[in-house]
């Protein structure tokens, strides 16, 4: 059963959702979006320049954390759709972020985490484009977690980005729906 504050409560929410319907997103937004895409950049070119040759691993913190430099011409998680991948992905990608961009600009400015989530899955995003286009190859990948010979997939800060981004996105979803949540 609701309780007599909850209409009150969604009348608000609404009328501040409407309110906020032509927002643009704030100067922090892309400041935030442009430090993921720099670090991004700056990491994996770091990576391409100190970590050859391919596949070798340089232990960081033991056999637990290690930097192996590879590249995926897939996506996540080893997906791969034959030679077409690169411009299928890079597509997908420029779609994924067009579609955030329109598609949240009212949780953006209604919530905290989704106003972190959506900029950092955009320069996630973006940074992966960037190696897309760039690179043959693929996208560069260079962390390495696991322990012996059970890894986690290799991975870059653009994909922790897009993980941590997404996590905070699912989250402010979540408390957007709740109503308890003012």
């Amino acid at each position: 059963m609701s309780s007599p504050a909850t209409p009150a409560r969604n009348g608000i929410r609404k009328a501040s959702a409407q309110s906020v319907t032509s927002a643009k997103p704030s100067a922090r937004y892309w400041l935030l979006t442009l430090i993921v895409v720099v670090l991004d950049v700056l990491t994996k070119a770091w990576a391409v320049k100190h970590l050859v040759p391919r596949h070798v691993p340089h232990p960081v913190i033991g056999d637990y954390l290690r930097f192996t430099l590879a590249y995926n011409p897939g996506a996540a998680f080893g997906i791969h759709l034959g030679s077409a991948s690169r411009w299928i992905f890079a597509t997908l990608s420029i779609v994924i972020v067009t579609v955030l961009l329109r598609s949240t600009r009212d949780l953006v400015a209604q919530s905290r985490m989704a106003a972190v989530g959506v900029p950092v899955v955009i320069g996630g995003a973006i940074g992966n484009l960037i190696d897309r286009i760039r690179f043959r190859e693929g996208v560069v990948d260079f962390i390495d977690v696991g322990v012996g010979t059970v890894r986690f997939w290799t991975f870059n800060v653009a994909d922790s980005a897009v993980t941590v981004g997404a996590i905070c996105l699912v989250i402010a979803l979540w408390r957007h729906d709740d109503p308890k949540t003012p």
